[in-house]
């Protein structure tokens, strides 16, 4: 009996309750589903704007609490070289995929029935989640963040010292607050996942299955394989770091956004026994910076619409690709929509593939971005990992406690 009212009191337990009734109501009443859209996006943006707070004190603090100016260069730049080693990895992962199993090859295409329309309203509807105009524009915060903390760092005396507490209140209201709104999560899951289904059903998805079976079971290589032997490295093994953030994996699987599970996941970090200025900095930085999903989805969708088309790729052009996209991802949140129209601008460098044929995959980019979210809030996690244990501040005791009874 005990058991049970701790399920029940469980955040975990409701939204696996509301992913599986969404479901439901999407494949049985799917007008319904397709009404229930603006719950699932109005969830998905306060989170974006509780996000930002978040970021800017966990920055600033990480920054200015570090032991010098050095050492938080020195972290700094460790996390940017791994990032750009690990996103290339990801990368050339999709690329090496697409190129070994070539997904669009046998893809039934007719141009004619191609409707560009398509495409131009979806990126016009999505353009606000990289317009710096609109909106709560994250890499601005992360880096007025970065800035911020670097001057608060330069002060001495009783005035850093008011300023980091005030600081520090202000994190503990945003977590406090960002803690109670995640208590809607089972509305905003239910309602997004009762939407994806209401919307484009399962049927519709057949002739693109092979292509969402690629991505997926790319995403798992890449979880299993380069982040698995990345955690091996720190003694952690890949499945009970998963386990350990099962209730993380789900809201971001429901949401579609690994912004919705940003906080928790500091939170489980911090008590894994990764330092908490670590956490504070590589986290909301990588979710800029490191985002493994949405490179796998690059190229391997680049790849994709290309073979669908019969469009042939030199190496070189398929490097311009990879070098694009390690470009354009950065910035592109892990909200739903933008790694679509960081695609539309990678595919911007090779001429010879139509961004027509962006409209091939509109219908299951949002199946897709499950992917797509959890790799990155997977990789992020590792990330930190990583780099607290490449610093010498993971505390091996407590990761041992909680991953021996995870």
């Amino acid at each position: 009996m005990g058991a049970s009212k701790l399920m029940i009191r469980s955040l975990y337990f409701w939204v696996l309750v509301s992913i599986g009734l969404g479901v439901g109501v999407g494949v049985f009443s799917p007008e319904t589903g397709v009404r229930l859209k603006f719950l699932g996006d109005a969830f998905v943006s306060g989170i974006k704007v509780l996000v930002g707070p978040l970021i800017f004190t966990t920055v600033t603090l990480g920054i200015s609490q570090m032991q010098s100016k050095s050492h938080a260069a020195k972290i700094g730049m460790k996390a940017l070289i791994y990032f750009e080693v690990v996103s290339t990895f990801a990368l050339l992962i999709g690329l090496a995929i697409a190129n070994l199993l070539k997904p669009g090859a046998s893809f039934p295409l007719d141009p004619s029935a191609l409707d560009s329309r398509l495409v131009e309203g979806y990126l016009h509807s999505k353009a606000s989640l990289l317009n710096p105009l609109e909106g709560v524009n994250l890499v601005q915060v992360l880096i007025f963040s970065l800035l911020f903390g670097a001057g608060l760092h330069a002060m001495n005396g009783e005035t850093k010292g008011r300023i980091e507490t005030w600081i520090n209140q202000l994190k503990k209201i945003a977590f406090y607050a960002l803690s109670r709104y995640m208590w809607l999560a089972p509305i905003g899951a239910g309602s997004a996942m009762a939407f994806t289904v209401g919307k484009f059903g399962v049927s519709s998805l057949k002739p693109l299955l092979g292509l969402m079976a690629c991505f997926y079971g790319t995403c798992l290589l890449f979880v299993f394989g380069v982040l698995g032997l990345i955690l091996r490295r720190s003694g952690i093994r890949v499945m009970s770091f998963l386990k350990y953030l099962k209730e993380e994996i789900l809201l971001v699987l429901g949401t579609s956004s690994s912004e919705s599970a940003l906080a928790p996941l500091m939170q489980k970090l911090e008590a894994l026994g990764c330092d908490r200025s670590i956490v504070g900095l590589v986290v909301p930085t990588g979710y800029s910076f490191n985002l493994d999903g949405t490179n796998i989805y690059l190229t391997l969708s680049a790849l994709f619409i290309a073979q669908a088309f019969h469009v042939e790729l030199s190496l070189w052009e398929q490097l311009s690709i990879l070098g694009v996209a390690m470009i354009s991802s950065k910035g592109a949140s892990g909200v739903t929509g933008a790694g679509f129209i960081t695609l539309a601008a990678t595919l911007s460098v090779v001429p010879g593939i139509p961004v027509v044929g962006l409209t091939l995959i509109l219908g299951i980019d949002r199946f897709m971005s499950e992917a797509r979210a959890l790799t990155n809030m997977i990789g992020n996690g590792v990330a930190s990992i990583a780099i607290s244990d490449w610093e010498g501040a993971l505390d091996q005791k407590t990761v041992a406690a909680r991953l021996g009874s995870s």
